[in-house]
């Protein structure tokens, strides 16, 4: 099979297994990398190289970018020293444990040590929102476990860049101290630069594909230039997102955000899919290289860290709630977690893309290289299944969940939007003034009048019966050859757009598998 129809396949496969993981409700990076190991040990199974320069760009900074527009910059404030303990302090002492275990029990150099300390060391929160996304959670949980994905990979991939270049010249030297010294706070104002310079760029793409492609230009020429500049690309990318998202108005164009929003979802899926199948057919030619012997020591030391780095994250969960504790009682601001809530982000802390991809990066004359990618690969695929597969369950037992609060926050929060709409409108004349005031009226007072809901869902359904003659008209216009294909997508669009406008939730979501 040629790379293309083998890509194909695989797809193919991931989409069969996406629907089992939504019936079974599991995490699906675990599922996946399970997939491409099974599919890698079939006979005659394809060897898809991957180039390790460009498999951090590929891989890490569109999820970056995405996840770095829509953080709040007010959450990261307010949970100033939770992020801080997590993307910093966390990785900092997990990659110790590792080193510690690396040089304990197969005597692994200090560099190449701290490497698969850096590689194995930030979660990813990827696998724990999808999960959080249907079952949610407090919004402080969810607020650290996104916010820390953001920043606790600028730790590792510093630690990382710095662990490659001290064994690749032999040594820590001045120069290499001060090109990491000056990363992260070089990343940061390239990014914010970065960010403005792009964002002066978007008015003149607004509302073209051009200007969908442009984003993902900006995404890689971000990630791209701040390696060339020997800079934290993580911080880059993340400070020139947060930057956009920071000079974007009220005013800017919805029908680019729309465009943008379900381009970005599938692509930065297809990214993720693409990634745990692609780590999972790694395993055959790592398996292969290895004698027995080598595969046993191999195996033995990949058990032994993925309980370090498990155990790391569960002690540094509550060392944090116990500091948090100790700073409330003294009259700070920022309560503590619940016992609870500090569990389950302890427990939330399963490895993924940053994992792999670092992995990926690795020379291909690096020491030790298949030891440290195989325990990386093991680290993943056990967090994944295990802490992944008994997240929810554990949401359930630990009675963490809040449906109704945010089913109630939802319903708050449009009636305050409807209110905003009304009072706008309250002093204007006419009778279409008129009839869009008594729109918002009565989603305004929806929720504690008992017939007005009534009334709600009574529009609701009259509209969506109209509009499903209309689609039935513009149907019979374009099979008589009254209206050109042009013209009939665009009416088509407004038809979804009205139709879309009074559905429900559920009708507007589109979830990940």
């Amino acid at each position: 099979m040629t790379f293309f129809e083998t890509l194909v396949a695989l797809l193919a496969v991931a989409i069969l297994l996406l629907q089992v993981t939504r019936r079974m409700r599991l995490p699906y990076p675990g599922i996946l990398a399970a997939a491409g190991v099974a599919v890698a040990m079939l006979p005659g199974a394809p060897t898809i190289p991957i180039d390790p320069p460009t498999a951090l760009a590929l891989f890490i900074a569109p999820v970056l970018v995405d996840s770095a527009y829509d953080f709040p910059v007010g959450a990261a404030r307010r949970m100033l020293l939770p992020l801080f303990f997590y993307a910093v302090v966390a990785v900092l002492v997990t990659t110790g444990v590792v080193v510690s275990i690396s040089m304990l029990t197969v005597g692994l150099p200090i560099a190449v040590a701290v490497t698969l300390g850096a590689i194995v060391s930030p979660p990813d929160a990827a696998a724990a929102t999808a999960v959080l996304s249907n079952l949610p959670v407090a919004r402080r949980v969810d607020a650290l476990l996104k916010g820390e994905s953001l920043f606790n990979d600028a730790t590792a991939l510093l630690l990382f860049g710095a662990a490659l270049t001290v064994q690749a010249r032999g040594g820590l030297d001045v120069g290499t101290a001060l090109q990491v010294g000056i990363a992260a706070p070089g990343g940061i104002l390239f990014g914010i630069v970065f960010g403005f310079f792009v964002s002066r760029l978007r008015p003149i793409t607004e509302n073209t594909v051009g200007g969908t492609l442009l984003q993902f230009v900006y995404a890689f020429s971000t990630w791209l230039i701040a390696e060339h500049l020997h800079l934290s690309a993580v911080l880059a990318t993340v400070a020139s997102a947060m930057t956009l998202a920071t000079l974007s108005s009220v005013r800017d164009s919805p029908r680019m955000r729309v465009h943008s929003f379900a381009v970005w979802t599938t692509v930065v899926f297809l990214l993720n899919v693409v990634a745990f199948l692609l780590m999972g057919l790694q395993a055959r030619r790592i398996l292969e290289a290895m004698s027995a012997e080598e595969l046993q020591r191999a195996m033995g030391f990949a058990v032994i860290v993925v309980v370090g780095v498990i155990l790391a994250r569960m002690a540094m969960a509550f060392l944090l709630h116990a500091v948090v504790a100790s700073r409330h009682r003294s009259g700070h601001e920022l309560a503590p977690f619940t016992s609870g809530e500090t569990f389950l982000v302890g427990w939330a802390g399963m490895r993924g893309l940053v994992t792999l991809a670092t992995a990926f990066a690795l020379p291909a004359d690096f020491p030790e290289r298949d030891l440290v990618v195989l325990t990386a690969f093991a680290v993943v695929l056990a967090t994944l299944v295990i802490q992944g597969a008994t997240l929810a369950p554990m949401i359930h037992l630990l009675k963490l969940g809040r449906q109704a609060e945010v089913r109630d926050e939802l319903k708050v929060a449009r009636r305050s939007l409807a209110e905003a709409a009304f009072q706008r409108l309250e002093k204007e004349d006419g009778t279409e003034a008129e009839a869009i005031r008594t729109i918002c009226r009565d989603h305004w007072t929806a929720s504690t009048e008992a017939n007005k809901a009534s009334a709600l869902d009574r529009r609701r359904d009259l509209t969506i019966a109209a509009v499903l003659a209309q689609r039935q008209r513009l149907e019979e216009l374009r099979d008589t050859d009254q209206i050109g294909a042009t013209q009939y997508l665009e009416l088509q669009e407004d038809l979804d757009w009205k139709q879309l406008s009074v559905g429900s939730d559920e009708d507007r979501r589109i979830t990940e598998s």
